[in-house]
């Protein structure tokens, strides 16, 4: 892969893992702290959603980024045809 290539692949996989990060930030921060008292107006499983999202919400928000994260990046590499094997069978 050429510089320019290499420098597409980096600039994508940075722009990924910056909407990523603010959407778990948004989330976390938001849903949890800035806009607790308004959400906890509202119940989600005989629980105060601003409660909920503080405690579980943000957790099970971040592994599901993590799911995206792998998923993205798999379909990414494909397209800049990067495999994980690629020193294992070549190096060999």
């Amino acid at each position: 892969m050429d510089a320019t290539r290499r420098q597409e692949y980096w600039r994508r996989n940075l722009r990924l893992m910056s909407v990523l990060l603010v959407v778990w930030a948004l989330v976390s921060f938001g849903a949890g702290i800035v806009f607790v008292e308004p959400l906890n107006t509202v119940s989600f499983m005989g629980v105060p959603l601003g409660f909920w999202f503080a405690q579980q919400g943000s957790i099970l928000t971040f592994l599901a980024l993590i799911a995206i994260y792998v998923w993205r990046m798999d379909k990414l590499d494909a397209e800049f045809g990067i495999t994980e094997y690629e020193e294992e069978v070549h190096g060999s």
